[in-house]
């Protein structure tokens, strides 16, 4: 009897429960990218949504690319979102640090030209070792281009650069009076203060899916054997955040 109660009570309480659909923000043309249960749409607020830019766009070639969502208000049956930030799968970070190349980490907090405070950081690949003196030159050329970046640049348009890849090949151009960079990822960023407004959309509606050819994701190459005094001073490798 005791457990046929227990189950009622369970059964009734999911009964109670609505479903409420999840849309990114107008930045990305409140395109559905999910849906959650609650018996309150206050308990809604406040929950976060991760989601692909394949999930958004259809193309496979930014499947690495994650996006985070967090829910802000609700009207009716529909969860509204705002941008908070984004981050790169551990798998695709494993692949760009593979054995015999250098990782440089960095991190710039600057503002948008829409009043927006973001964090974006990078992670520099280099197919030999990076000296101490280019190290800090490369850190000082990515804060300075990406602190200019953000007086002539609303977050949705950095954003979208982020996602096309412009940002990245721009960083690298940039930091090439000091080192020849292999390449340079923005691994992670996050919306630290939020400005006034929404921002405007980062794709029209026919954008939504990519007509370009997909970009060759790094391939996988064999292990290699370091010889034993270069094995010694090889950085260790960084676990990704």
């Amino acid at each position: 009897m005791a457990r046929q109660q227990a189950a009622r009570k369970v059964k009734d309480k999911w009964k109670a429960k609505e479903w409420y659909k999840i849309h990114a923000p107008k930045m990305f043309n409140e395109a559905e990218i999910g849906d959650t249960p609650s018996a309150d749409p206050e308990f809604v607020i406040g929950r976060t949504v991760e989601v692909t830019v394949q999930d958004l766009t259809g193309d496979f070639s930014k499947m690495h690319i994650k996006l985070k969502f967090k829910v802000n208000a609700t009207e009716g049956m529909d969860a509204k979102t705002v941008f908070v930030g984004h981050d790169l799968t551990s798998d695709y970070v494993r692949r760009l640090t593979r054995r015999r190349k250098t990782k440089t980490d960095h991190v710039v907090d600057f503002y948008t030209k829409d009043g927006f405070k973001y964090r974006i950081k990078t992670m520099s690949i280099a197919d030999r070792r990076i000296q101490s003196s280019q190290e800090e030159g490369m850190r000082a050329i990515i804060t300075e281009t990406l602190t200019n970046m953000g007086k002539e640049m609303t977050l949705s348009e950095i954003v979208k650069a982020i996602i096309s890849g412009n940002l990245s090949r721009d960083l690298a151009k940039a930091c090439h009076v000091v080192i020849p960079i292999k390449r340079i990822e923005v691994r992670k960023s996050e919306v630290l203060e939020f400005g006034e407004g929404e921002p405007e959309a980062v794709f029209a509606p026919e954008e939504m899916v990519s007509n370009e050819a997909p970009e060759a994701a790094p391939a996988e190459e064999p292990a290699e054997e370091a010889p034993a005094e270069e094995a010694a001073e090889a950085p260790a490798e960084e676990a990704s955040e």
